[in-house]
């Protein structure tokens, strides 16, 4: 007879503040040191993570901290900003 167990821990939603579930989020949008270079122009990823670290900022009645970052997640979308240049590149060191 085989038994099968569940080795994913799974989290009742319920469970966590709205805050808790936004940060979730936030962390899971936010773009890892790892993957920057492969996603500092991509202007979805750029935005979701904005725009997720925002929301955190609003449910905890900062928005004076959520302001500016709504208006980068806009600046990524209507692509009135973009990446700039890596720091590290072109210098010879």
């Amino acid at each position: 007879m085989l038994e099968t167990t569940q080795t994913p821990k799974t989290v009742n939603l319920n469970e966590l503040s709205t805050v808790e579930l936004a940060q979730a989020l936030a962390a899971r949008l936010a773009i890892s040191e790892k993957d920057w270079h492969r996603l500092k122009a991509n202007r979805s990823a750029r935005a979701c993570e904005q725009a997720g670290a925002a929301l955190v900022f609003l449910l905890k009645n900062q928005p004076e901290e959520a302001l500016p970052r709504l208006n980068q997640a806009a600046g990524w979308l209507d692509r009135s900003i973009s990446a700039p240049p890596c720091p590290t590149h072109g210098q010879g060191k």
